[in-house]
């Protein structure tokens, strides 16, 4: 037999659904009991809950599996890391494409969590027993700084700037073709397809979520563009929808863009390059930077065609006697936007 249900009534005035499971089951760690809402214990007026955050008015049914089967968390496995920063709160580190950020449906092992739980084994436990630490995610074939806490008031602490959207996310970008300015933004609510579900796009605002991503030209090749990418907002494969709806998808993106690269590029050549917060206990932001990888530098190079890389920090460089116009500093003015068709302004 299954795990026996136990049922219950949202107090009066509502609040959280994982902060009234506190109220609830005072002997649980906030942790675990938003864990139950992951592996879908818990129901809410009849219909399973996914959200631990969603706020519940007062007086709606709260139905719970008590004593669910127990969680094996991910396993330590002893994979390199390169790690960027590490103080006693948290880790920067530089993803490499092709791992997964935590364990999920078909990827039991060999994750990002499983190599930091091998190198800081207190992280066990922070924030779920799912995915231990992590505030953010990159996509799996997406390379890049990614940020992880390594006690709880760091995870809140790092957790509250990315809602508040005071971290400063830069990415470098590989596009097919070229966007229709220099620079611009791109205003465009993101959602699930209604025909492919397992795909993200552009929706309307009814079935999205509000979604904006700045861009700017570094260097425009014959057929490519190298992008400077600034997400304002944090939705999945934002950057490579909003792109590729602007009618320049990420070079070797099989998903949102061509199903044939346009160069020999084994991968999406999307990379978080810089990644900007402030530490547990300062008020000035830090920021870090990852240099683009081997595998991306070659795909720029064959599309630059005789540009090289800077070694020291991963930016564009042109060769001497070519001009400077790709990388030059431009002035910060209002950009031109993009919005779906019939679309006018944030979010439609």
């Amino acid at each position: 037999m299954g795990p026996a249900r136990s049922t219950h009534r949202a107090p009066a005035g509502g609040g959280r659904l994982d902060t009234i499971l506190v109220r609830l089951y005072p002997d649980q760690s906030r942790a675990r009991l938003q864990s139950w809402i992951e592996a879908g214990h818990v129901w809410v007026e009849g219909r399973r809950a996914s959200k631990a955050g969603a706020r519940l008015r007062g007086g709606e049914s709260i139905a719970v599996d008590v004593a669910p089967p127990p969680q094996i968390g991910p396993a330590p496995e002893p994979i390199p890391l390169e790690i960027v920063y590490e103080d006693s709160d948290l880790i920067v580190v530089n993803k490499p494409a092709g791992m997964v950020v935590h364990p999920a449906a078909g990827h039991d092992s060999g994750t990002l969590v499983n190599a930091v739980l091998a190198h800081a084994r207190d992280l066990a436990g922070i924030g779920g027993e799912v995915r231990p630490g992590i505030v953010h995610r990159l996509d799996r074939d997406t390379s890049g700084l990614i940020v992880v806490a390594k006690s709880e008031p760091a995870l809140r602490w790092l957790q509250s700037q990315f809602r508040d959207r005071e971290v400063e996310k830069v990415y470098l970008a590989l596009v097919d073709g070229a966007p229709p300015d220099r620079q611009g933004r791109i205003e465009a609510p993101v959602g699930r397809e209604v025909r492919h579900r397992q795909r993200m796009g552009i929706v309307p605002a009814s079935r999205g979520r509000q979604a904006t991503t700045d861009y700017r030209t570094l260097e425009a090749f014959e057929r490519h563009t190298l992008l400077e990418v600034r997400p304002r907002t944090g939705r999945t494969h934002q950057i490579r929808i909003h792109l590729a709806f602007l009618g320049c998808p990420v070079t070797g993106d099989r998903v949102y863009g061509a199903r044939r690269p346009t160069l020999d590029a084994g991968r999406q050549m999307l990379h978080a390059w810089r990644l900007a917060f402030r530490l547990p206990g300062h008020s000035e932001r830090r920021e870090f930077e990852a240099a683009v990888p081997p595998d991306m530098a070659t795909t720029i190079e064959q599309a630059r065609g005789g540009v090289e890389l800077a070694e020291s920090s991963g930016s564009a460089r042109p060769r001497a006697g070519r001009a400077a116009r790709v990388g030059e500093k431009r002035p910060r003015s209002s950009p031109q936007r993009a919005s779906p068709p019939g679309g006018r302004g944030v979010g439609c």
